[in-house]
C-alpha cells in the first residue's frame, strides 16, 4: 500500500447538485467506452461484494429502527437516519440505476438479490458490453460503467453513514467494520 496518495483532477463539470447531498450528474469520458468481458466481470464482482458487505453491516445492527442522529433535510427530502431507512434507500436505487440504461429491474428482496437479478437482466441484452450512453431521467447521461461506479459509490456513502450511526448509537464494538472505515 502506498504511503501517500496524490489527487489529480481528470475532468470538471458544472452541476446544480450539491455534491455533499448527492453524486453529481457527471458522466466521465472514460465511462463512455465499452467494456471487455473480463473488465465487466471484475466491476460486477465489486458491485456485488459491495452489496453483500452493505447487507452484512445492516444485518449486524442491533435495532434497525433506533438512531441517535438528528433529522436533516436535503434537496431530495429527509436524510435517512436509522439503519432501516439507510438500507431501504440504498437498496431502492437498484431499479433506478438499471432503469437509466434501459434494464428492467426491481427492488424486491435483499440489496444483493435485487442487484444480482438486475445484472442477470442486463446480461440477457444483446451487446450490453458496448456501453451505449443513454439519456436518462432529469436529462442525465448514463452508461454501464457509470452504473457500476454509482452502485459502489452509493453503497459506500450510506454504509459509512450507517456505520457511524451504529457506533454513536450502540457503541464502538457494536457492528463489524466490513468496509474498513476510519471515523
Amino acid at each position: 500500500m502506498p504511503d501517500a496518495f496524490e489527487c489529480e483532477i481528470i475532468q470538471e463539470k458544472q452541476s446544480d447538485l450539491t455534491v455533499s447531498d448527492a453524486d453529481s450528474d457527471v458522466i466521465f469520458d472514460s465511462e463512455r467506452k465499452g467494456l471487455s468481458l473480463t473488465e465487466y466481470a471484475e466491476l460486477k464482482a465489486l458491485a456485488l461484494k459491495s452489496a453483500q458487505d452493505f447487507l452484512t453491516l445492516y444485518q449486524a445492527i442491533p435495532d434497525k429502527s433506533k438512531s441517535c442522529l438528528p433529522g436533516r433535510k436535503t434537496f431530495y427530502g429527509q436524510v435517512p437516519r436509522t439503519a432501516r431507512e439507510m438500507y431501504e434507500h440504498t437498496k431502492n436505487v437498484n431499479a433506478y440505476y438499471f432503469g437509466e440504461i434501459g434494464v428492467p429491474a426491481d427492488n424486491e428482496g435483499t440489496i444483493l438479490e435485487c442487484r444480482e437479478r438486475g445484472f442477470a437482466a442486463l446480461e440477457n441484452q444483446a451487446d450490453f458490453l458496448k456501453c451505449a450512453v443513454c439519456l436518462g431521467s432529469y436529462d442525465e447521461e448514463w452508461s454501464l460503467r457509470k452504473v457500476l461506479r454509482r452502485f459502489v459509490w452509493h453503497d459506500r456513502i450510506h454504509a459509512k453513514a450507517m456505520y457511524r450511526m451504529a457506533v454513536k448509537t450502540f457503541g464502538d464494538k457494536s457492528v463489524p467494520n466490513v468496509f474498513r472505515f476510519t471515523i
